[in-house]
């Protein structure tokens, strides 16, 4: 059995509400949060397969812990890449389980995180970035995992996205935390056309030091990469060739990779 346990601590360190059990636990908070509170999630063994809804307004989140979770509650500008029914309010469900040996072996998208955070944390999958438009929330790295496709538009919920800042050398991560099988990524490109411009080559890294190039098209629709399965521990988007257009605003709003964690 498992020990987990889900604790509400405020700004000043203090366990507001906490709850443990073996093999899952939830928990409800029945005061609206303030800025500065957080949410730890602790466990009695390292390395595992969880379920993790840190807010019914974010929904389930397949993860994979390699320790303690402190979970940073969003406040002011940070919100806007959140939906609004997220966090709000004064009552709040909680729980995290873990996971079936069905449920891990299955072939799934490993890279959604809808409990990503922009800091280096201890539950993946993570993405990270070497830049995020003006290091605001709404073009931060964590936007392009979080299982919101909207691409139509840009700016607040639900049209968060992964923005360059105009970096040729822009390169996005999706660390999985341990190694997978993977066989194909999709990615939904922003599409406020003519606000935005769109990339005609994108080239995949993989943690082996491998890498593969893709054409793009101006789409709406989901781009669909394949190839030969491959293991690896994390995959890189970057070379990112954008089309001859005058927007100088390409921007990714999900990636999405498939395949199944080794055991």
């Amino acid at each position: 059995m498992v020990v987990l346990t889900l604790e509400v601590i405020d700004r000043e360190g203090n366990i507001a509400c906490t709850c443990s059990g073996e093999n899952f636990v939830d928990l409800v908070y029945g005061h609206a949060y303030e800025e500065g509170d957080r949410i730890r999630l602790t466990a009695s063994e390292s390395n595992l397969y969880l379920h993790w809804q840190v807010d019914d307004g974010l929904g389930d989140a397949f993860v994979y812990l390699k320790g303690e979770v402190i979970y940073q509650i969003p406040f002011g500008e940070q919100r806007r890449s959140y939906s609004p029914k997220a966090f709000h309010g004064d009552r709040h469900y909680m729980y995290v389980e873990l996971a079936g040996k069905e449920e891990i072996e299955c072939y799934r998208n490993l890279a959604l995180n809808p409990a990503d955070q922009r800091f280096d944390v201890q539950c993946f999958p993570h993405a990270s970035a070497n830049v995020e438009t003006r290091g605001e929330a709404t073009f931060a790295a964590r936007n392009a995992i979080d299982g919101v496709r909207a691409n139509l538009k840009h700016g607040s919920w639900p049209y968060e996205s992964w923005g360059i800042n105009q970096q040729d050398d822009a390169v996005l991560k999706v660390d999985f935390g341990r190694k997978v099988r993977t066989d194909k990524v999709v990615l939904y490109t922003r599409s406020d056309f003519p606000h935005d411009n769109w990339w005609v080559r994108v080239t995949l890294t993989f943690s082996d030091g491998s890498a593969m190039e893709f054409p793009l098209e101006k789409s709406t629709k989901a781009h669909v990469l394949t190839f030969p399965e491959r293991e690896t521990e994390w995959v890189e988007l970057g070379s990112l060739i954008k089309a001859d257009d005058p927007s100088p605003f390409p921007a990714l709003s999900q990636i999405e990779v498939y395949g199944k964690d080794i055991l």
